[in-house]
């Protein structure tokens, strides 16, 4: 007889999470393509991802959506229908952090997010703008369930999902979850996108 696997527990993030899902999100993007391009240096690369990530979890608008698995294992940063782009003002705010984390590859970051934004569909969706599990937990299904949560709420809603990566590995996962690629460039040399969408499943 095959042994269930318990349910993994995903719930919605509060303020006072920031500093752990900054630290799962370092941890689990440090050879991330588009981090990686855009920290090259290996040796400085985890404490910027972490001051960057950092940054993120504090100037979401919504800390509900953003979804923890586990205890941390597991994190998904959420933006709802119509803002899935970060707002000009938010940028302005956070220009002095920026450029603290960045440096001189603030320039690369912004064309790189402006060439990214063209490509992202208008159609309103649910946005899935970070998702990444501790290496530690690998394997275990905490970004799977991190995931799915949201998924199901968009089944309800019978809104649709899209996302980006920048990691040829993570399609078929992707694919799994039920997104399909809708659009492949180029960012820069070695640096590629796929943009990917999910139609809400039936339910009944």
């Amino acid at each position: 007889m095959a042994v269930q696997r318990a349910a993994i527990p995903v719930r919605p993030a509060t303020p006072a999470d920031a500093p752990a899902i900054a630290a799962t999100l370092s941890r689990a993007f440090v050879a991330d393509p588009v981090l990686t391009y855009l920290f090259p240096d290996a040796a400085r690369r985890p404490g910027k991802l972490l001051q960057f990530f950092s940054l993120i979890a504090q100037t979401e608008a919504n800390a509900g959506d953003t979804l923890i698995a586990g205890d941390t294992a597991a994190v998904t940063i959420w933006r709802p229908p119509g803002e899935w782009r970060v707002p000009v003002s938010a940028m302005l705010r956070a220009a002095i952090p920026l450029i603290a984390t960045f440096g001189t590859a603030l320039p690369r970051a912004l064309r790189l997010q402006a060439l990214v934004d063209e490509h992202h569909p208008v159609t309103p969706h649910w946005y899935l703008a970070f998702a990444g599990c501790d290496p530690a937990f690998h394997g275990r299904g905490f970004g799977g369930a991190a995931i799915r949560s949201k998924l199901h709420d968009c089944d309800l809603a019978g809104l649709p999902a899209a996302l980006e990566t920048a990691n040829e590995g993570n399609l078929a996962i992707y694919t799994a979850l039920g997104f399909a690629v809708t659009d492949e460039y180029t960012a820069a040399p070695g640096l590629r996108f796929w943009s990917m969408w999910r139609e809400p499943a039936a339910t009944r």
